[in-house]
Parts: structure tokens; sequence; C-alpha cells
């Protein structure tokens, strides 16, 4: 059987860190996730929310950088919780354990005090322990204004832009 799902969207809320009696770290929070589609010639948004709990480094490393409104993609399983409530009622929810998150706030977003670079190598490294042997993981973010002893270069390099597609959100099938 497979159980693998792949979300990107906005926190709803703070991480809440709790650690367990052998020092592993657990983060729990929530993503709002949307669909926009036409219905009857009407445009039309439905908004779905998810608890997410996050384990290990990743759990601390979400902790630290990660706030309210933070936009992040999770790879993960989901997972069946049920319990009874004070009143004696059973309850129950889907949760996603997440394996993988990639952090997709922009350098300007991160209001952290520490620096970009370090922002995406600790994201590298918490995300590479829970990836498959197969994935390649990320790059850390290196200016390409920097020389090797951090100071900056003379001469500015020109940036690469990435080509702008234009794609209608009515044409897309999901």
């Amino acid at each position: 059987m497979f159980n693998k799902i792949i979300l990107a969207g906005n926190l709803t809320r703070d991480i809440e860190l709790i650690y367990t009696q052998s020092g592993t770290g657990i983060a729990k929070t929530a993503i709002a996730t949307s669909r926009k589609f036409t219905s009857n010639g009407e445009k039309k948004e439905e908004v779905c929310f998810v608890d997410v709990t996050f384990f290990g480094r990743s759990a601390e490393v979400a902790n630290q950088y990660l706030r309210k409104g933070s936009k992040i993609l999770v790879e993960g399983r989901l997972s069946f919780e049920q319990w009874t409530d004070n009143n004696g009622q059973k309850r129950s929810k889907h949760s996603v354990i997440v394996e993988s998150m990639q952090m997709l706030d922009s350098r300007s977003d991160n209001q952290s005090n520490n620096s970009q670079a370090n922002y995406q190598q600790q994201a590298q490294q918490s995300t590479q322990q829970y990836q498959q042997p197969t994935q390649q993981p990320a790059t850390a973010y290196q200016p390409q204004n920097m020389q090797q002893h951090g100071q900056p270069e003379q001469h500015r390099q020109p940036q690469q832009s990435l080509p702008e597609i234009d794609v209608n959100e009515d044409e897309i099938p999901f």
C-alpha cells in the first residue's frame, strides 16, 4: 500500500514545540490550502485546513523559522487519530506526519535575524535526513555578488531571470 501526501499552503498558527523525555522535538501546527474553481460561471474558492506534525531536527527548524502565515510545502503521510473527549464523545481526525518540508517564503518575507544563507542551510540539513535517497537535496543560498571571504565583488554579475508563464487557474485540472 502507498500513503503519501504533498501539500502547499500557509500555516494557520504558530508552531507548538514540545520535547519527549528522550529529547526528540515534536512540533504541531496546521496548514491551509486552497483550490480555485468555476461553478456555473461563478468563481469560487475552497479552503482546506490540515493539522501537520514535524519530528526531530525538522521540528526545531520549523519552530525557529516558521510563523503563522508562512508559506510551506510538506511531504508526508496521512495519519488517522481517534480519541474520546471530556464529554465521552468519540472523536477522530486525519493529520499529516511530515517527512520533508520546503520553506517557500521569499527572503524579504523572512522575519528572522539570521541571514538567508543560514536559513537555507539549516532547512536543507533538516530536510535531507527525511528525504528519499533518490531525491536531490536543495542547494544552499549563495549570493552571486560575494567573493570567497565574504567581500562584495567590484562588478555585479547580471542575475538570471526565469521566464514568466501565464497560467489561467481555470484551466488547471486539479
